[in-house]
């Protein structure tokens, strides 16, 4: 029996429960499960889950150890249908966090960083247990759906949510009905779905960065002017710009799905016939979503270069190959006199695509930007080793739930603009 439950199972849980609990796992939180020298088995929760009552209350249960306050609890494990008399544990005399322990060791194996656990406290007990636990392996498709049906933000840690989120927001799913609707009876349904269009990559990440410039405070987003150029771009690129791109989806990938099946007053017979085009449709969506993400971090990026006045060229082709971005352009990278060339790549999600970047390299250094807290230790072992430094947000530079703290091939966005071209290449700059 596998661990990793498919989000229709996961939603059912959830659909379950009274509330739920969300964490990203840190390495403390599960590198005990593949250690087996290590006797933590269990994950840390935070003092202020713990005081919100979605555990149960912690007494001291040994008079002679007064510093130890603990609860036995029933846990439910979906991922493999067993249930265990889990402890919670505090020891007051250590810190703030609680300990929760006897929870099934394989299903903390083996896990890519930044994973999730979600649980719930349930409407109904199921046998003994009241609390339901699934882990979530950062890498799954369900990850990215957890990710985006509570809207976690790009610097989430852990959080409490009702279960209601799965239910859309109504205000905009009932005005598109009401449209919808209208147009059918005007006989327009034909226009309407044609003015449903996705913004443009370009349009989409101009708002997004105007939305965080006014938020924020600021006119431009120079990244010598911002304390957190890499959150900045996180903040935009991972959040606002996708909660814009949502909207726009829904509008446009609705509409298309209704012409389909209202274009015959038999509606059983149209979706048996239009089967094939729905099915297009839906994976035509997926796509775009995915090759969005890539565009969006590049036009963030490119933003971040002009507002600083860095001397750059975009998609510029070289040796059969074409990086994101080199500094100051082509003819510098080329020439082993110009000490100052560098290229800049950028992938959203690392995975191995990381590995075609040697065969960039000319006499420039190699920077490779992303946003990815799910990126191992070994993968970042291997790059330092192939001479390229990985440049990724200040908040997961230091995230204990990615491998990024102790890695010295790693470095902020803001290490990158204030060391290594400020300082290191000033000539990149345009005075």
């Amino acid at each position: 029996m596998g661990f990793h439950p498919k989000w229709r199972e996961i939603a059912e849980w959830i659909g379950r429960s009274q509330e739920i609990l969300i964490k990203k796992l840190s390495r403390n939180d599960c590198s005990w499960a593949d250690d087996p020298g290590k006797h933590q088995a269990g994950f840390y929760v935070p003092a202020s889950i713990q005081s919100s009552g979605f555990f149960p209350e912690l007494r001291n249960t040994n008079p002679a150890k007064p510093h130890i306050l603990d609860a036995l609890y029933s846990t439910l494990w979906p991922a493999s249908g067993e249930i265990r008399e889990s402890s919670l544990k505090h020891y007051t005399n250590k810190g703030t966090e609680f300990h929760c322990t006897r929870v099934p060791r394989e299903q903390f194996s083996g896990l890519s960083p930044a994973s999730l656990l979600i649980g719930g406290k349930l409407r109904t007990p199921v046998d003994s247990a009241a609390h339901w636990f699934i882990v979530v392996d950062s890498a799954s498709q369900e990850a990215e759906i957890i990710e985006t049906i509570f809207s976690l933000a790009s610097d989430f840690h852990f959080g409490l949510f009702s279960p209601d989120v799965l239910v859309a927001s109504m205000g905009d799913e009932e005005r598109l009905i009401a449209e919808l609707r209208q147009a059918l009876q005007d006989g327009t349904l034909r226009e309407f779905i044609v003015q449903q269009q996705l913004p443009s990559p370009a349009e989409l990440a101009y708002r997004a960065q105007q939305l965080w410039l006014r938020e924020n405070g600021f006119t431009s987003l120079d990244p010598f002017a911002l304390d957190a150029p890499g959150d900045a771009v996180m903040r935009i690129s991972r959040d606002i710009e996708f909660a814009l791109y949502k909207q726009a989806e829904l509008r446009q990938r609705a509409a298309q799905a209704a012409g389909l099946l209202l274009r015959d007053n038999d509606l059983v017979a149209a979706l048996v016939r239009g089967f094939g085009e729905l099915d297009q449709l839906f994976l035509s969506a997926a796509q775009t979503r995915k090759s969005r993400a890539g565009l969006s971090f590049e036009h963030h990026i490119q933003q971040l270069l002009h507002d600083g006045r860095i001397r750059h060229e975009a998609q510029a082709v070289f040796g059969g190959r074409r990086p994101d971005f080199v500094l100051p352009d082509v003819a510098a990278l080329n020439d082993p006199k110009r000490v100052e060339s560098m290229i800049l790549s950028l992938k959203t999600t690392l995975r191995e695509r990381w590995k075609q970047l040697g065969l960039e390299q000319r006499f420039g250094a190699v920077f490779l930007a992303t946003v990815d807290d799910r990126v191992s230790a070994p993968a970042i072992d291997e790059m330092a080793r192939n001479g390229i430094v990985l440049v990724v947000p200040e908040l997961l530079k230091k995230s204990k739930e990615a491998c990024y703290s102790d890695s010295a091939n790693v470095i902020t966005f803001r290490d990158f603009f204030r060391e290594q071209i400020r300082q290191r290449r000033p000539s990149l700059i345009i005075v």
